[in-house]
């Protein structure tokens, strides 16, 4: 069905335009965008308030959305906060994973996502026996965001070690396949289909031995698809990776074959010099999740210095502490304002482009991420009244939307031109806050 959008302010990137008119091809991509639009045509679609292209969300576990709260009780680390996560993990059942990843996906629905990462690694029953169909877990999750209208990139996980080739401990047996070979076995048997695409990932260094990497980066080198790492999170895994093999977690996957320009680092936290620069020039991207970096006091990372060397940014909700990528794109901003004392590191155009098509390009949908003729038609609306944005100068709605506007200001979403959220009530999970509480309290 064709429909056209009348946008009352839009950022079509680099610039915020009032009165555009997006109209929309019954294949659900845009077939045509108008400026200088005053008034709504007639049988449009009116979205008030300032739209930008459906944000992308580079980096989920959808599981750790039954943590948040939970985990801010007493003092610990990184190392402490993943025992009571893997607690969590071994309670999870294909059922109940497809039940909270669906409301988890209608909250970053409602928080203007129209495309999300699921960093994937919950394969097997909690003992490491496969389920009858080995990818249950995996087509749950899948299935949980067709239900929340949104697109999803499975980022199939290897792990397969508790650290650098030590034997997956009790915690661990669910998420192992046993070597790198049986992992591209079980996932070569998952399906694209349209709001759904596959793609690959290394959990660490800790987690897939060295001689393992090649297989993984083979699988996602063929099928042309996404590959992800967690890179450099921990000090910890920098320092048993030196000890192991006599060089940092980047020089090893340089080494293996896993850098590249569809492959993105996770985190990228504590690196060196040559580690930036060898991200750089392979133009290996990076997916920033600054809530989760900053809940579990793992570091500011070098976010600058990474992009200048020629990785692209991007951003994540990852253990869902908050699922808000306004507040990821700020954070990123702030914290290295902290870090450097100094002001103005990027400008909201950059950010929001970090937030939308780079995001959309890490998780391999490069065609997302834009208001242009030919991309899919994902939108989310922010408002421009709402105490927070109250006052707002539209030229500068897009500053408003990443230096002030939360989750909360999303009015209205789209996804392949169809409307999944309006008047910030989701069309398809009307009452998302109680499928929350239902799914999170099964889990306790």
């Amino acid at each position: 069905m064709q429909v056209t959008y009348w946008l009352e302010h839009a950022w079509l990137d680099p610039v915020v335009e009032p009165g555009v008119a997006v109209e929309v091809a019954g294949d659900g991509r845009i077939s045509a965008v108008r400026t200088g639009v005053e008034a709504p045509p007639p049988g449009a679609v009116v979205l008030r308030g300032f739209t930008v292209p459906g944000l992308a969300n580079a980096h989920s576990h959808a599981f750790h959305r039954a943590l948040r709260a939970t985990v801010q009780v007493g003092s610990g680390t990184f190392w402490t906060w993943r025992e009571t996560m893997y607690q969590v993990a071994s309670r999870l059942t294909p059922d109940s994973y497809h039940a909270l990843a669906r409301a988890v996906y209608a909250e970053m629905a409602l928080a203007g996502i129209t495309a999300v990462g699921e960093f994937h690694y919950l394969h097997h029953a909690p003992d490491g026996t496969p389920y009858d169909d080995p990818n249950a877990m995996g087509e749950a999750l899948i299935a949980a965001a067709a239900e929340a209208g949104i697109r999803i990139t499975l980022l199939d996980t290897a792990y397969l070690s508790s650290g650098f080739g030590a034997a997956p401990d009790r915690h661990q047996l669910r998420f192992s396949d046993g070597t790198a070979e049986a992992w591209a076995e079980r996932c070569s048997a998952l399906k694209e289909r349209g709001h759904a695409r596959i793609g690959a990932a290394v959990h660490s260094v800790r987690a897939v031995p060295a001689r393992e990497l090649g297989t993984v980066a083979a699988w996602a080198e063929a099928r042309r698809a996404p590959l992800h790492v967690h890179l450099s999170e921990q000090t910890a895994e920098n320092e048993g990776c030196l000890e192991a093999y006599g060089m940092t977690p980047t020089q090893l996957l340089a080494e293996h074959g896993v850098l590249g320009d569809r492959t993105t680092g996770v985190h990228n936290t504590h690196l060196t010099d040559g580690d930036i620069a060898l991200i750089g020039s392979t133009a290996t991207g990076t997916c920033m999740c600054p809530t989760t970096e900053r809940d579990l006091a793992d570091g500011i990372g070098p976010a600058v210095a990474l992009q200048r060397a020629g990785s692209p940014l991007s951003l994540g909700s990852d253990s869902h502490a908050v699922i808000d990528l306004f507040e990821e794109a700020r954070a990123m901003e702030l914290d290295e304002r902290l870090r450097t004392r100094r002001r103005g590191h990027w400008t909201a155009a950059a950010l929001l482009r970090a937030a939308t098509a780079d995001g959309h390009a890490a998780l391999g949908w490069p065609e997302a991420g834009r208001i242009e003729a030919g991309a899919p038609a994902d939108l989310a609306t922010i408002a421009l009244g709402s105490v927070r944005t109250a006052g707002a100068v539209p030229r500068l709605a897009a500053e408003t939307a990443v230096f002030a506007a939360t989750a909360s200001d999303v009015r209205h979403v789209v996804v392949g031109g169809r409307a999944v959220v309006r008047d910030g009530v989701h069309a398809l999970i009307p009452d998302v806050a109680s499928a929350l509480s239902t799914a999170v309290a099964a889990l306790r």
